[in-house]
């Protein structure tokens, strides 16, 4: 992670500048993992921006998405994924959003976005710098080269040198805390497999052997987390598989289904029969995720109606890039898939072909279902048929 002495300066920056109270754009959330916040365009539609801060902060941008499905706005975020250099930093990172975004819905420039033009601690030709490689977890902050640089700076004001002067404070308490609180809530088991992911994708860093991206790899790092923190997790709804330890591919368990249905009956039949109570789903993600969905099929057991097409690929319009979201979680994917198995009266098939199911199959029959809905469209059945 990047020198936390620039960042939180930045951090702070931004709450000032953009309260929650500011009438076009506001900072919502912001700690040194991840910053929401929200525009507001001249007809009061508002649009949720989220941006994770990754490891490889600021030598990587940070990785940003919405909630929003609108080109207008998606283009906008994917543009900051293009920065370098100077532009990888916070403060920078906002004031190219605020831009862009104020330039898409043609409204005049917010005025306050040129409080953002200030030196950046990290990267700077005339400015400090700090060897961000040389801090440990234990940073010893060095308030009073912090005063010194606030003092030769004319056009610093009063608020910015109390900014700088409160850091060393606050990333005492953060340390103490960061441990305490970035795990609240996981089981040690799942802890261990988190730390465990952080320090592979740490030694590939190192090795230049990194798989994947790092923005599908930070999303699927929070999402596993959540996943692990959710309720529906913790009561057993489904579990989680990482396949050869890979966040790129999941081994889903659906154990719990609508009770009412003819799906969970099944479910209990085939316990008896085959000591499996469970449907398995396989999750397969791309580099390019949230922008991208992932791709998921059925593997076991074999299933007709339920929206399952041959092969095991599941028919649903939020698995197609027509449909998909970077919104959306996987918690929530999960889901969902569960609730349209049930909508589309999904039954085990009972001896059929146990090697009906193949990812090739699957990804074939999928690709021909979106060449017929981009066609065609896609069916939304009557209410009363669920």
């Amino acid at each position: 992670m990047a020198c936390l002495n620039s960042l939180k300066a930045d951090i702070k920056r931004l709450e000032k500048t953009f309260p929650k109270t500011h009438d076009r754009f506001q900072v919502l959330t912001a700690t040194v993992d991840e910053i929401s916040c929200r525009f507001i365009s001249n007809n009061g539609k508002k649009y949720e921006i989220h941006a994770n801060i990754t490891e490889t902060y600021p030598s990587v941008p940070p990785v940003w998405f919405s909630e929003s499905d609108e080109p207008i706005i998606t283009n906008v975020v994917q543009l900051l994924s293009n920065t370098e250099g100077a532009d990888n930093h916070m403060l920078r990172q906002v004031k190219i959003l605020v831009e862009e975004l104020c330039r898409v819905h043609t409204m005049p420039l917010i005025q306050d976005i040129n409080k953002l033009d200030q030196i950046v601690l990290n990267e700077t030709s005339n400015g400090p710098s700090f060897n961000c490689d040389t801090i440990t977890d234990e940073i010893e902050f060095d308030r009073n080269s912090v005063e010194l640089v606030t003092d030769e700076d004319e056009d610093t004001d009063e608020d910015e040198m109390l900014v700088y002067e409160d850091l060393h404070i606050e990333m005492e308490e953060e340390n103490q805390n960061q441990e305490k609180n970035k795990d609240e809530g996981l089981s040690t088991e799942h802890t261990q497999t988190l730390e465990r992911l952080r320090q592979t994708q740490r030694d590939g860093y190192l090795k230049g052997s990194v798989s994947g991206s790092v923005q599908a790899t930070d999303r699927l790092m929070k999402e596993l987390k959540e996943v692990y923190r959710s309720e529906s997790f913790k009561r057993g709804v489904f579990t989680v598989d990482l396949v050869n330890d890979s966040l790129y591919e999941w081994n889903v368990k659906l154990l719990i289904v609508d009770p009412d249905s003819q799906l969970h009956n099944d479910l209990q039949v085939l316990k008896e029969k085959e000591g499996k109570d469970f449907i398995l789903l396989n999750v397969l993600f791309k580099e390019a995720f949230p922008f991208e969905p992932p791709f998921v099929r059925v593997v076991h057991p074999s299933i007709t109606g339920g929206y399952v097409l041959g092969g095991g690929a599941i028919c649903m319009e939020l698995l197609t890039k027509q449909g998909w979201s970077s919104a959306y979680t996987i918690e929530a994917i999960i889901l969902q898939i569960s609730a349209t198995l049930v909508k589309g009266k999904a039954r085990i098939q009972f001896g059929g072909n146990k090697g009906q199911y193949s990812l090739a199959r699957a990804q074939q029959s999928f690709k021909s279902l979106v060449q017929i809905h981009e066609k065609n469209g896609w069916f939304t059945p009557p209410k009363e048929d669920g």
